[in-house]
């Protein structure tokens, strides 16, 4: 409830003249800001009256910016949450078109407020309600992308990937008209934490690493984005593709000072990383990337097991399902499974003899995904076998016509007519 001075003081404006409402508004408002024990309660009875005053548009703009100015300078976030949302509610009712510029900035301020509070999606939500196609004024790329980013960066800290991607889809149709260089770092920081959360690891690998190299950024934020951009390409999918990423990581100046230099190193040269690596490893992730799938392996688990996977191929010609589940630390079948889905998607070359129980290894990955697999599997085996026959015929035929030469004789006597 408003102070006794502060609604004794409203109800005297009220009576005034139109002439002297003004003056009387701005000193009042003055009054409010220095020294009122009650400023939520009395901005709000201030914001009442002066809403629901007759005043014209012309004399109402000026005192609304100017209370605008004032509730900006609302130290308590609970209090400004609370006068900015009664106030946003008024302008609505008295129709926020006349007054949009005034409208925006009391929301941008809110917004500051429940960030304050670390109640980011109370921010994106009243950030969105904001009017970006306004028929009053032309509001630019820049302005329009500096709203949505931010949109994007609360529902990131509340860790809802799916509606920061809305927000982020409605940049990407303007970003090439935005000049702004800040605000297009931003975005391509936006973008690649939510291709992180979406455990598109190869992309965000490259979007980090991106950052890691802009100028514009720190340098400590750089050798962030750096470390970032190993540990993505760490968790993703063994192969070409992650190979070629990791060379350029690995090759980087910058790398061999990396926090995770040690793991990057070994995954590059295609050695088997320890348990105890392992776990060091995963204590520096965050809880998307340990979370558990319906297998009840997390993100990192499938990563070093598809690791391990590919350097057991430049270990071995081939290997039995059994020697593989227990190199993996797996079950037999779960290791089939994953060198036949790798096997597939060109990760991995080779073929699977599933008779045998064998997993033979040739040479380096296509990265392209296969077709026909299982025909092309048994069809190799009867091919080998084919070309080793053909083999022994003609090494045959050829030792009989050495004999032929310079034996006639004998050959003559041994030819079965």
């Amino acid at each position: 409830m408003a102070s006794q001075a502060v609604t004794s003081a409203l109800q005297q404006i009220e009576a005034a003249s139109a002439n002297e409402k003004p003056s009387q508004y701005t000193a009042l408002l003055q009054q409010i800001v220095e020294s009122s024990n009650h400023v939520a309660a009395d901005l709000n009875a201030y914001a009442q009256t002066l809403l629901d005053d007759s005043l014209g548009i012309v004399v109402l703009r000026p005192l609304l910016a100017a209370f605008v100015d004032a509730f900006r300078t609302v130290q308590d976030p609970d209090a400004k949450i609370e006068v900015g949302e009664k106030v946003i509610t008024l302008l609505q009712s008295k129709g926020a078109g006349q007054y949009e510029e005034q409208d925006t900035q009391i929301k941008h301020a809110l917004a500051d407020a429940f960030e304050q509070n670390d109640d980011f999606r109370r921010s994106a939500q009243t950030l969105a309600t904001i009017n970006l196609e306004s028929t009053q004024k032309s509001v630019s790329a820049d302005d329009k992308a500096k709203v949505w980013i931010r949109i994007v960066r609360c529902y990131l800290e509340e860790d809802d990937p799916t509606s920061a991607f809305t927000h982020l889809n409605k940049i990407k149709n303007i970003i090439f008209n935005v000049q702004d260089k800040t605000t297009k770092v931003m975005f391509q920081l936006s973008q690649a934490r939510i291709l992180d959360s979406q455990r598109s690891f190869l992309d965000a690998a490259q979007g980090y690493y991106t950052l890691s190299n802009e100028p514009l950024v720190d340098t400590d934020e750089r050798d962030r984005f750096l470390g970032r951009a190993i540990i993505c390409t760490v968790l993703a999918p063994a192969g070409p593709q992650r190979g070629k990423m990791l060379a350029k990581l690995y090759k980087d100046d910058r790398a061999s000072s990396a926090e995770d230099y040690a793991i990057l190193e070994k995954i590059f040269l295609n050695r088997l990383l320890t348990p105890a690596e392992i776990k060091a490893f995963s204590a520096k992730l965050d809880p998307h990337h340990l979370a558990r799938a319906a297998d009840g392996l997390t993100v990192l688990d499938k990563a070093i097991l598809e690791h391990n996977l590919l350097g057991a191929s430049k270990l071995y010609n081939n290997i039995g399902f059994d020697q593989l589940g227990e190199l993996l630390g797996i079950d037999a079948e779960k290791a089939e499974d994953y060198a036949a889905k790798m096997l597939e998607q060109g990760r991995l070359a080779g073929y699977i003899d599933q008779i045998d129980r064998y997993v033979f290894f040739e040479g380096e990955a296509s990265g392209e995904r296969k077709t026909g697999h299982a025909e092309r599997v048994v069809g190799k085996e009867l091919r080998k076998w084919d070309a080793n026959v053909t083999g022994l015929a003609e090494e045959v035929e050829k030792v009989t016509s050495m004999i032929q030469n310079q034996y006639p004789d004998f050959y003559a006597s041994q030819v079965v007519h």
